[in-house]
């Protein structure tokens, strides 16, 4: 298994860098979009990257269950694009309406088991399949205890994908920056 991490900020070119990567592998390619359109805007959102993708780019809509729809679409001859691992950890921190003194979301138990599942799993796969994220934070620490639990939370996701990944790029403005390359 090749897994590759892309991180960006938003509008970076991080979803086209990933569709030129995979469209380049020659492999047969099955995007798992994380977005779900809770609003007018975002639902254009979705329908803009589903316009922009390539025709034969084959969608599935995994809000949460990242890990099972990775063990069921990986395949030794199949490209797997994530878009996005940020939306997917705002979907597992939407149903947190308070919070207590806590900047560990692993004491969530939602979030927790989906975490892990997704990192255990990574490793096992077939195929090559490639993650993108937000860099969210390079800017302002967050007013609510929650928007500072999502930064922290995305920056530890990130470290650990990161971590499992054999190359780690970073994109701005959409120029690509190889953070790692083993």
């Amino acid at each position: 298994m090749t897994c590759e991490l892309i991180l960006g900020g938003a509008r970076s070119g991080k979803s086209r860098h990933a569709e030129r990567r995979a469209l380049d592998s020659g492999l047969s390619v099955t995007v798992i979009a994380t977005a779900e359109a809770g609003d007018e805007e975002m639902a254009a959102r979705i329908r803009r990257h589903q316009t922009d993708r390539p025709a034969h780019f084959r969608t599935i809509e995994t809000p949460v269950r990242l890990a099972n729809a990775l063990r069921q679409e990986a395949a030794a001859d199949r490209f797997v694009i994530v878009d996005c691992l940020t939306l997917w950890l705002t979907n597992l921190l939407a149903d947190v309406d308070t919070l207590g003194p806590t900047d560990d979301a692993s004491k969530l138990p939602r979030f927790r088991h989906e975490r892990d599942a997704l990192l255990e799993t990574l490793p096992t796969l077939p195929g090559r399949v490639l993650l993108v994220a937000n860099e969210i934070g390079l800017g302002l620490v967050p007013e609510h205890p929650l928007g500072r639990l999502f930064r922290d939370e995305a920056g530890r996701l990130n470290q650990a994908i990161a971590a499992l990944s054999t190359r780690v790029v970073f994109v701005a403005a959409g120029l690509p920056l190889v953070l790692k390359d083993a």
